[in-house]
Order: structure tokens, then C-alpha cells, then sequence
């Protein structure tokens, strides 16, 4: 399957939750073909881990923000950080950020507050946005509708997990779909029929690693070799050919976190 490519264009990897596994985590990446990755940030120190790790690793790029869940926690100083490396030029996205009203571990306030500047600065540095929705993506859709209405902004919903119609309101927005190895669980039959609806253009996958462990591997932390799971499942509801999948998610992510895919 060398001869496959596929992008992880969503995942955790740093030391906080890999220790010191992440180079043997990258080399099986590599092995199996997922040649880039995007690694986000939820908070300013493994914001800061993924830049370090994208200066070292060929094909691992990096995002700086502040999760919707740790709205709460983070002062002016931490914020600054993030605002400091998504200003560097060294990230190639903004988040994750968005909306989370299913742990409600954050008031709305503050993820609010967070979800606006985070916009904010991807309109003013012309980077994507990387948004988590959980249980608030009308909400998420009605802020995304009055920002785009004011500057050029653009991104992916990640991890989607939105009805058909849902789906088709973010496209219209301009943005991206990712999706995680939820799509395959025994039970998610409506996400995988929703996931048949997206263009092949406005589609990415995406591991959202150590979390949402695809079939068969569920249960077990994940990494980014598994995103070709995810992969094969989209492939094969979609009717389309793995090389095929492979090849426009890879290009998908490529333009929308303008990296040379050369």
C-alpha cells in the first residue's frame, strides 16, 4: 500500500499523552502511508510541543488553541502564548477551538469568548480554523455565518458528527469536513450515510489521536496509522476507491492548511 498517501489531518501527539513513544508512533505512520500529519493544540503547552515536534519531524505540521473545555482555565498569560506561536508563523491552523455544551466543563461564556478570538485571529492571519462541535452545532454554525459575513474565514468542522443537512450548511460556509474513526462504529449506520453526501473536495480524515479508536481497534489508544481504517470504511461507503479517497483527502488538506504536497 506504499504507494498510498493519506494525511491525519487531526491529532494529539505530543508528550503529555504519548510520552516517549512518538517517534515509533510517527515510523508506524510512515510505514503504512500516512506521510502528514496535522498535530493541534488544546492548551498553550502542547500547542508549544507541536510546533517543537513539526520543527523536527518532515510531514508532521502543527496548530495552536485553546480547547472549548479548558475555556475556564486559561488566563491572559497562557492565551498569549497561544496567540504568540499562531502569530510566529510556525502553525498552520488555529485551534481547536469551537464549542462544547455535551461535558459543559466550561461556561458558554467563556467558550464563546475563546471560540470569537480564535476566529479573530484566523481572519486576521489568513490560517484555518480547526473547530470541535459537540451537541452546539447550531450554535457553531449561527457564529461561523456572521464571521464569514465580515472576513474571509475558513476551516473544518473536525470529527464530524452533524446531520446531512448540517453538513451541506458548513460547505456552503466554505469549510471542510473531518472524519474520525467514529464513522465506523457498528453503530454510527446515520453518520456513514451523512458522509456519503460530502463532495470528494470538502472531505478529510483525521484520527483525532490518543481518542475515537476506529474499528476494530476500538478500545486501544490510537495513533495516526489508524486513520487508514477510517480511510477504507469512507472508501467503501462512499464506492469510491481507496487511492481515490486517499489522493483528494490528502489534496483537501494540503489546500486548506497550504502546505506544499510535492
Amino acid at each position: 500500500m506504499s504507494h498510498v498517501e493519506f494525511f491525519d489531518s487531526h491529532c494529539h501527539i505530543d508528550p503529555m499523552r504519548y510520552g516517549g513513544d512518538i517517534e515509533d508512533v510517527i515510523a508506524r505512520a510512515r510505514a503504512v502511508g500516512v506521510s502528514r500529519m496535522t498535530v493541534v493544540g488544546t492548551r498553550a503547552a502542547d500547542s508549544e510541543a507541536a510546533v517543537r515536534l513539526s520543527e523536527k519531524e518532515e510531514g508532521v505540521f502543527c496548530a495552536a488553541g485553546v480547547h472549548p473545555n479548558d475555556a475556564d482555565d486559561v488566563d491572559e498569560e497562557e492565551w498569549s502564548r497561544v496567540r504568540s506561536l499562531i502569530d510566529s508563523g510556525k502553525v498552520i491552523a488555529v485551534g481547536e477551538t469551537g464549542l462544547d455544551w455535551f461535558r459543559a466543563v466550561a461556561s458558554r461564556e467563556s467558550q464563546t469568548l475563546f471560540f470569537e478570538r480564535h476566529i479573530a485571529l484566523s481572519q486576521s492571519t489568513g490560517l484555518p480554523l480547526i473547530i470541535h462541535t459537540r451537541n452546539s452545532i447550531r450554535d457553531v454554525l449561527d457564529i461561523l455565518t456572521k464571521a464569514v459575513q465580515k472576513a474571509p474565514t475558513t476551516g473544518v468542522l473536525h470529527a464530524f458528527s452533524g446531520t446531512a443537512e448540517e453538513a451541506a450548511e458548513a460547505i456552503g460556509l466554505g469549510f471542510f469536513l473531518g472524519f474520525a474513526g467514529m464513522v465506523t462504529f457498528r453503530s454510527a449506520e446515520t453518520l456513514r450515510e451523512v458522509a456519503k453526501t460530502v463532495p470528494l473536495n470538502r472531505l478529510l480524515v483525521e484520527t483525532d489521536s490518543p481518542f475515537l479508536s476506529p474499528e476494530p481497534l476500538r478500545g486501544k489508544r490510537n495513533e495516526p496509522s489508524h486513520v487508514v481504517h477510517t480511510a477504507h470504511c469512507l472508501a467503501n461507503i462512499r464506492g469510491e476507491t481507496l487511492e481515490v479517497l486517499a489522493a483528494a483527502t490528502t489534496a483537501n488538506a494540503c489546500r486548506l492548511f497550504k502546505v506544499n504536497c510535492q
